[in-house]
């Protein structure tokens, strides 16, 4: 399976859920280690690439693109990061972000606890991560109930969610 031309083949929506505090992506570790160390956000190619290739030229399309991040407060240093160093600028560039927060150890009441994409309400591609964040496969589902019970979850995601700039107001500071 080739991930990548979902990003481009999608016709309306593409959407995604996050479920974990910590991603080990690879292409983030230099910027996450200076964001670590204080640094104020610096050249990143990964977030550069995601918007030129993929943000900027689907909402050019009439496309919507977003997600929903379940985080746990207080946030973790990889939430922050991501805030800070990423969805301040996919947001900038068109991306629809909108996290809900929970006390730690919580979890929304019949939300799924896994990450999963929904492309155009009818293509769902869950995601599968180790404990520590690294990505270990995607996998397309093709049970109808399944795909059903995706478009349920990422309606009652949208309706419980901040949009990232309101989020982002309370938690400035913080990232």
């Amino acid at each position: 399976m080739e991930f990548n031309r979902f990003f481009t083949d999608f016709r309306f929506t593409a959407y995604r859920l996050e479920s974990l505090q910590r991603y080990d992506v690879s292409y983030e570790k230099a910027e996450f280690d200076l964001f670590l160390g204080g640094q104020q956000r610096g050249e990143f190619p990964g977030i550069a690439r995601w918007i030129d290739e993929t943000v900027r030229p689907a909402r050019a399309a009439g496309k919507l693109l977003h997600r929903v991040h379940v985080v746990e407060e207080p946030l973790s240093d990889y939430v922050r990061f991501e805030c800070a160093w990423s969805y301040t600028h996919t947001v900038r560039a068109g991306e629809d972000v909108r996290l809900i927060p929970v006390s730690s150890g919580e979890w929304p009441t019949g939300m799924p606890h896994y990450d999963y994409w929904l492309f155009d309400s009818s293509i769902l591609i869950t995601m599968h991560y180790e404990e520590d964040g690294t990505f270990e496969a995607a996998e397309i589902v093709d049970d109808a109930e399944r795909i059903v019970q995706a478009n349920f979850w990422r309606d009652m995601a949208v309706g419980r969610s901040i949009p990232f700039p309101a989020f982002a107001e309370k938690y400035d500071s913080v990232f």
